[in-house]
């Protein structure tokens, strides 16, 4: 079982990663094996809606989303983390997300998902609730945790006297990792859930 984990934090070592490293050690107790990825400070342009992903199966612009989605892909769970900038996600992170998602054509029913914000004091639910979009759109399970899953911090390392945020995550992971190891039984006894054929409509013709 593994969990694709997305750092979409410029700062390496800052306290984005405080929090995921909480989730990576319960992940580790948890037998769930685990990658994480820093992508906060890479290049990363967004989607065109140049439609190349649907004839090509990938994204036109070959990176670091290409690279990720055949991890997503082997994955059973994703984390997206984000420090808040003005009440939002990171827009690298964004960027790479609207990709990521698009871009693949494969079922992610029943992957299990999970975001991860900090901010110095605002704007953590905003975040917390735009990053699950990309979860519920794509019939993912949101994983919870005791309280919304953010951290707090200004300076590099100050996330680490959020005690709360940081026991936050740990509940987090182990949600996580539960829902994981659940649903992976609960495929092999029931399968996945039955899917009507899609039926899309459009508000102008």
């Amino acid at each position: 079982m593994k969990v694709l984990i997305i750092n979409g934090s410029p700062r390496k070592g800052g306290n984005t990663s405080i929090a995921l490293r909480e989730m990576e050690n319960v992940f580790a107790d948890e037998g769930i094996e685990y990658e994480t990825l820093q992508i906060g400070g890479m290049d990363i342009r967004g989607c065109i809606a140049c439609g190349s992903c649907a004839k090509n199966g990938k994204c036109a612009f070959d990176d670091i989303v290409n690279e990720a989605a055949e991890k997503f892909k082997e994955a059973d769970g994703l984390v997206a983390a984000s420090p808040v900038y003005y009440a939002s996600a990171n827009a690298t992170l964004i960027a790479f997300l609207d990709r990521l998602f698009y871009s693949t054509g494969f079922d992610k029913t029943m992957k299990v998902g999970a975001s991860v914000v900090c901010a110095r004091r605002g704007g953590c639910s905003a975040t917390f609730d735009e990053l699950n979009k990309y979860f519920t759109i794509a019939g993912m399970p949101v994983a919870s945790s005791q309280y919304w899953n953010s951290i707090h911090g200004r300076e590099k390392g100050e996330a680490e006297m959020d005690e709360e945020g940081r026991q936050t995550m740990r509940a987090l992971a182990r949600n996580m990792a539960f829902l994981i190891k659940s649903i992976a039984l609960g495929k092999e006894k029931y399968g996945l859930p039955q899917k009507e054929p899609w039926t899309p409509t459009h508000f102008i013709k």
